[in-house]
C-alpha cells in the first residue's frame, strides 16, 4: 500500500485549540474533529513556515517530499505564503498531486502553472453561498437605508435629538437589483431579495434557464448598468472580470445608484468608486472585499456613506464546518 501525505498550509488547526476554552457549545470541536478523521487515510503534516520565503526554503529542501496533497488554504495561511503563484507552484514538492483550494474562487491560484505540474485543483463554491448572499442583502439595506450614518451618529456622539441624521435612505421595495455574475450566490441573492419585493435583472455569460432564472430578467451589460438602482458584483475574478466596474461603466449608471461588492476586491476599480461617490454619481456602497487587502482606499474609509466589511461574508460556524466535510470527502 502505497503511503499517504497531508498536508495543511493552514493555522485552522491552531486556532480550533485556542477556541477550546472559549467555545462551551464545541462548535469549532466539530470542525476539528472533522479534520482529525483524515488521519485514518493520511499523515497529516503543518508545515513550520512563518511566511513565504520559510515555505519556499522549506519546500526546496525537500523536506516535504512525498506530500500529495495540499489542503486548507484559509486566509490566515494566505497571509504567511502569499498567492500560489507559478514560482511558488514551482517550488512545490515533485509528488503533490492536488490543492484542495479552501474558497469560492480560483484567483489566488495560478491554475494554469498548477496543470503544466500535472496538479488538480478543487475548490468548494456552493457552501459560501447562502452566506455571501446574506452578507451581500445585509449590504444591500444598509446602503439603501444609509444605515452607515445612524451607526456613526450614535458612535461620535452626534445624534441629539428624537430624528435621525440625514440623508434619509430609501426603501428596497420596487427598486431594481441588478446581479452581474448570477452564480449559485446570485441566484441564491435573487432569491432573498425577491422577500424585499425588488425587481431582479441580470447579465451573465450564459443566458439561465428559466428555471434557474427564476423569474429574473436577462439583460445585456449596458442595459444593467443603466437601469440598476442596486448593482450587486457576484462574479469570479479572472483577466477578464478585473476592474470591469470603472469609470465608464459608472458614466452609463443612474444617478444615485446603490453599488455592493461581495465577490472579489479586483472586479472594482476602487478609485473610479471613490470619485464617483464623491461627485454623487453613486448614492452609498456595501463592500465586503477590496483590491489590496487588509489594505481598504482611504477614500472609502472616509465616507459616511460607504459601509465596510473585513472579507467576513463567508466567515460562519457552519461554512467552517461545511466546507471541512466537503474537502473530506
Amino acid at each position: 500500500m502505497v503511503e499517504r501525505h497531508l498536508i495543511s498550509i493552514s493555522t485552522l488547526v491552531s486556532l480550533n485549540d485556542s477556541f477550546k476554552s472559549s467555545t462551551p457549545n464545541g462548535s469549532f470541536f466539530s470542525t476539528l474533529e472533522t479534520w482529525e478523521k483524515l488521519s485514518d487515510i493520511a499523515d497529516l503534516i503543518k508545515p513550520q513556515a512563518a511566511n513565504r520565503e520559510q515555505f519556499l526554503s522549506e519546500c526546496k529542501s525537500r523536506k516535504l517530499d512525498g506530500v500529495v496533497v495540499i489542503c486548507d488554504r484559509a486566509p490566515a495561511s494566505m497571509a504567511t505564503t502569499g498567492p500560489f503563484d507559478e514560482e511558488l507552484i514551482q517550488a512545490l514538492p515533485k509528488t503533490l498531486k492536488f490543492i484542495c483550494h479552501n474558497g469560492a474562487g480560483y484567483d489566488s491560484i495560478d491554475v494554469a502553472a498548477c496543470t503544466a505540474r500535472g496538479i488538480l485543483v478543487s475548490n468548494c463554491p456552493a457552501v459560501v453561498d447562502d452566506a455571501t448572499a446574506d452578507t451581500a442583502i445585509f449590504l444591500i439595506l444598509a446602503a439603501l437605508r444609509g444605515f452607515n450614518n445612524g451607526i456613526l451618529a450614535i458612535r461620535n456622539g452626534t445624534w441629539k435629538s428624537k430624528v435621525p441624521p440625514d440623508p434619509l435612505g430609501h426603501d428596497p421595495q420596487g427598486k431594481t437589483l441588478g446581479i452581474l455574475g448570477m452564480g449559485g450566490v446570485g441566484c441564491n441573492l435573487k432569491r432573498k431579495a425577491d422577500v424585499f419585493g425588488m425587481k431582479t435583472i441580470y447579465h451573465n455569460r450564459t443566458r439561465l434557464d428559466d428555471e434557474h432564472a427564476a423569474g429574473a430578467e436577462y439583460v445585456t451589460f449596458d442595459e444593467l448598468l443603466a437601469r440598476s438602482d442596486v448593482l450587486s458584483l457576484n462574479l469570479p475574478l479572472n483577466a477578464q472580470t478585473r476592474n470591469i466596474i470603472s469609470t465608464a461603466e459608472f458614466s452609463k449608471m443612474k444617478t444615485g445608484v446603490v453599488i455592493v461588492n461581495t465577490a472579489r476586491g479586483g472586479v472594482l476599480d476602487e478609485n473610479a468608486l471613490v470619485k464617483a461617490l464623491e461627485e454623487g454619481k453613486v448614492w452609498s456602497a456595501g463592500l465586503d472585499v477590496y483590491q489590496q487587502e487588509p489594505n481598504i482606499h482611504p477614500g472609502l474609509v472616509s465616507n459616511p456613506h460607504v459601509c465596510l466589511l473585513p472579507h467576513m461574508g463567508t466567515s460562519t460556524v457552519e461554512v467552517r464546518q461545511r466546507r471541512f466535510c466537503e474537502r473530506q470527502n
